[in-house]
């Protein structure tokens, strides 16, 4: 029979909907049921492409004898984390603080109050490794809960009590300034791996918001370490078995700290903040390689991620079906000796097991292994290369594709359509911009609809029932303002603002600081609040970001100041623990630099529009157009007359303005860093 699962639209929960567990999705009827039935709550968290979640769903909650004891003792919930992010912080901060790691699948014992008493992560069938089996912790929190239900009450209290204690440091008053940002600069320099590139060691995850502000801080000061380590870092990965050498786009993380063997799930986001990080490293080193990757990249999420309403898929899975029939982690990626000679015959099979790393004893698992470039063939025949590539990557299409999570997450969007605009622009690829557009589309008709607030996720066009918490807000602003920077279409500038505004009212406290849910959204206990960097950028940051170009965009005052306050939890953070608030340094970088405006009264797509969009200087903003009505779209363009009836650029910052050129050459040199 199937559960409460299969009237939900998260391709997480569905897969959940044919368990014999009686599943209920979080909501207030899940816990009046609790309370009326007296018995806990089990509450698992996971996500469509985890496959530690698959594992443990295989082995404990399609099991008949564990599921007929859960549904007896417990009211079991399940939460998809990408489309409840609220949900997943609270608990996860709970689980952190009580064990001190996390991850998913997330596994949490609450009272009928949502307070939780017990934790975990993935638990095995038997027990093993020192950890018990599900069945016995099932077993024994029931015997908590019946026989010492005063203690576990009161564990339940002191963790909620420590939660809310926690409160944020926010660096007081004050932006970050030149020391703020030199000393996180010397602190990523001591994590930096000299001789792989990244950050820390294994597992090593792509450090995309890092590399966007050691781009930035070279543009603006010329510290050529910065940029040696984002160029390098960028080398390193596009190189590895991180990225995929046929397909393009890149894994999750890898588990090696030279980036051999991935985590092979590919996220959404990251490959969006990846294509544009390439895209910047192109725009500031011209590097044919970063320019490949960056295009690669963004074809990648739109042929592989697009759904059919035109927004973008969360994720694709890990695991796929081997030629045995079993779903094995990585089997659509690796290669043998063997499998390449079947397709490509001897010759080119010895070129190609030299040319992509493809060894006897083989680098991942049962001897196979993963592309990726170890450079130690010497010269190589470039056309070669591509037949070689073009035949392996038409095999490969014949084996069984990896699952693909189809919901539609308004932040990631937005992350995707900002990378995708740019690069298009960039590389001359209208198509890029219109894939763009039309998740831009997709967002504004289904995610903001009628209520005028925006809504996390969709699927197949419909819109999900979770509020959007702060990263959407931030990350569809910046996605927004990135395409009327590129198309000069005022009107995403006018949704960002109206997106922005909602921040300002809804996710703001005193003192500058952010929340990740709006004032009215449902009451957890605890309200989640993080300024720190995941695999995304955090909601704090990404709004201060988007708020501090469309103040630049339009001149208003309460957005700079709302951006500058949010920005002292960087200057807190950023000397302490640089690699997880990335993002807010690079906001920071364009706060250093003012940023720059610069108004294009001239044609969308011209040559001083394009040289504005190759600026390198940290977070400058771009207004372009033409005609008496130009001003109306952006208040950028008002009162900027041709010169002499020529395309004209002006460019200003901290309210003084160079003197406006015709010039494409002397354009270039203004906005150089």
């Amino acid at each position: 029979m199937a559960n409460r699962l299969a009237q939900t639209t998260s391709p997480y929960l569905l897969q959940h909907a044919d368990n014999p567990v009686d599943w209920w999705p979080w909501s207030p009827e899940a816990f009046e049921e609790a309370r009326k039935r007296d018995v806990p709550v089990l509450l698992s968290v996971g996500y469509a492409s985890c496959h530690w979640c698959h594992v443990m769903a295989h082995e404990s909650f399609e099991d008949e004898t564990v599921a007929g004891y859960l549904n007896a003792h417990f009211v079991p919930v399940k939460v998809d984390r990408e489309e409840r992010p609220d949900v997943d912080a609270v608990y996860m901060e709970a689980v952190q603080a009580a064990t001190g790691h996390g991850g998913w699948p997330m596994t949490v014992f609450l009272t009928p109050d949502a307070e939780p008493f017990y934790f975990g992560t993935y638990f095995p069938p038997e027990p093993r490794h020192g950890s018990p089996s599900f069945q016995q912790v099932l077993e024994g929190v029931t015997a908590a809960w019946t026989d010492r239900r005063d203690e576990v009450a009161e564990v339940a209290g002191r963790i909620v009590a420590d939660l809310a204690g926690r409160s944020l440091v926010h660096g007081g008053d004050g932006v970050p300034g030149e020391s703020e940002v030199a000393q996180a600069l010397l602190g990523l320099t001591r994590e930096y791996d000299e001789q792989h590139g990244g950050f820390g060691g294994a597992p090593k995850f792509p450090p995309a918001m890092v590399v966007e502000f050691l781009l930035r801080h070279y543009a603006r000061t010329g510290a050529e370490g910065a940029l040696q380590m984002a160029a390098d870092t960028c080398t390193a990965m596009a190189r590895g078995g991180i990225y995929d050498q046929l397909g393009g786009g890149f894994a999750r993380y890898s588990v090696d700290r030279e980036w051999i063997v991935p985590h092979f799930e590919k996220m959404l986001y990251d490959n969006a903040l990846l294509c544009r990080v390439y895209a910047h490293l192109w725009r500031t080193t011209g590097s044919d390689e970063a320019r490949r990757i960056a295009l690669e990249t963004a074809d990648f999420m739109v042929r592989e991620l697009r759904t059919a309403e035109g927004g973008f898929a969360s994720a694709l899975d890990a695991d796929s079906e081997d030629a045995d029939g079993k779903h094995v982690e990585g089997a659509y990626y690796v290669w043998t000796p063997e499998q390449l000679r079947d397709v490509l015959g001897e010759d080119d099979a010895a070129f190609a097991a030299a040319y992509f790393g493809v060894t006897e004893d083989g680098t991942f698992e049962e001897g196979a292994s993963v592309l990726r470039l170890p450079g130690d063939a010497g010269p190589v025949d470039a056309a070669r290369v591509a037949g070689v590539r073009a035949r392996l990557l038409a095999a490969r299409d014949e084996r069984p594709h990896p699952g693909r999570d189809d919901k539609v997450v308004a932040a990631w969007n937005g992350l995707a359509i900002a990378a995708l605009a740019e690069t298009g622009a960039y590389f001359d690829r209208p198509d890029l911009v219109e894939r763009a557009t039309e998740a831009a589309d997709l967002l504004v008709r289904v995610h903001l609809g009628e209520v005028a607030r925006l809504t996390r996720t969709s699927k197949d066009g419909l819109a999900g029932d979770n509020a959007g918490v702060l990263e959407d807000y931030g990350d569809v602003a910046e996605g927004f303002l990135a395409l009327a920077a590129v198309t000069g279409e005022g009107a995403w500038l006018e949704f960002a603002g109206f997106l922005l505004d909602i921040v300002l009212e809804q996710f703001t406290g005193e003192g500058g600081q952010l929340y990740d849910t709006a004032h009215d959204a449902e009451q957890l206990i605890r309200r989640p609040q993080d300024p720190t960097d995941s695999a995304t950028p955090s909601g704090w940051t990404a709004a201060a970001g988007a708020l501090l170009s469309y103040a630049a965009y339009t001149g208003s005052e309460a957005h700079r100041t709302a951006a500058e306050g949010a920005l002292g939890v960087v200057r807190a953070l950023g000397p302490r623990v640089p690699r997880f608030v990335g993002w807010g340094l690079a906001v920071a970088e364009a706060l250093l630099d003012g940023p720059r405006e610069v108004a294009v009264a001239g044609p969308v797509g011209g040559e001083l529009h394009r040289t504005a969009l190759l600026g390198r200087a940290p977070g400058a903003v771009v207004a372009a157009g033409e005609g008496p009505g130009a001003g109306a779209e952006f208040p950028l363009l008002v009162d900027r007359p041709l010169l002499g009836g020529e395309p004209t650029a002006y460019v200003c910052r901290h309210f003084v303005c160079d003197a406006p050129t015709t010039e494409a050459g002397e354009l270039a040199a203004k906005l150089g860093g």
